[in-house]
């Protein structure tokens, strides 16, 4: 993971030093209208975060996976837990399996119109964490590590985030796809985009986090 977080320094250092700064004079223009008008979203937040500070979002990428790391280091040398207490009536694993169907529903929505309305990539990943958190309380700890190992999450996890610096480093450079009609779904040019990717590594590192947890300090 070394050659990400160079990657990710290479991307500050070219915004920071070698990019010019080129400052708009806001003195007679609203600032929520120039965002929105720059981005080419209704979200002015998204707007500000993926075009105005997307170097600061590279870097939030990069703590949510050290952190993931940490919890995964910090933790290895523990003994796993013998017993894991998971929801068994039948109740509680409806209501439980009910809300992550919800959960997963309202993440696939943030991600793909997070542009359009609150919310974006990190809130969509966050209700994708909620949705794996629901179902491994009434799941087997076993079951969940085989899908994890089968489909490689820990690699599309990594993935994630080289694809997001490579293509922040594009967007910072000044190449842009087109922004197309204010308010539409194919619209923001490549703001969409990196909400479905940062949904997708929040979701997966949640995924990674859980697990870890379940397995040294148990469930309940």
């Amino acid at each position: 993971m070394k050659w990400v977080y160079i990657l990710a320094g290479i991307a500050l250092f070219v915004k920071m030093v070698i990019m010019p700064d080129s400052a708009p004079n806001l003195a007679d223009i609203s600032i929520t209208e120039t965002v929105v008008k720059e981005s080419g979203v209704v979200n002015a937040v998204s707007g500000i975060i993926f075009r105005n500070r997307l170097y600061d979002t590279i870097f939030e990428v990069i703590v949510f996976t050290i952190a993931i790391l940490g919890s995964n280091f910090l933790l290895a040398n523990e003994n796993p837990s013998c017993t894991i207490y998971q929801f068994k009536d039948q109740p509680s694993i409806i209501l439980a399996r009910l809300g992550a169907t919800i959960a997963a529903l309202v993440g696939i929505e943030l991600a793909i119109r997070g542009h359009l309305s609150p919310g974006g990539g990190f809130a969509a990943g966050v209700a994708g964490g909620t949705a794996i958190g629901l179902i491994a309380i009434t799941s087997s700890y076993q079951w969940m590590q085989d899908i994890y190992q089968r489909y490689h999450a820990a690699i599309w996890e990594k993935v994630s985030v080289l694809v997001f610096i490579v293509l922040s480093v594009i967007t910072l450079s000044g190449l842009e796809l087109p922004h197309g009609e204010l308010g539409t779904l194919f619209s923001g040019g490549i703001l969409p985009i990196l909400n479905i990717i940062v949904a997708v590594k929040v979701a997966l590192g949640s995924w990674a986090v859980v697990l870890i947890f379940i397995r040294y300090r148990g469930l309940l």
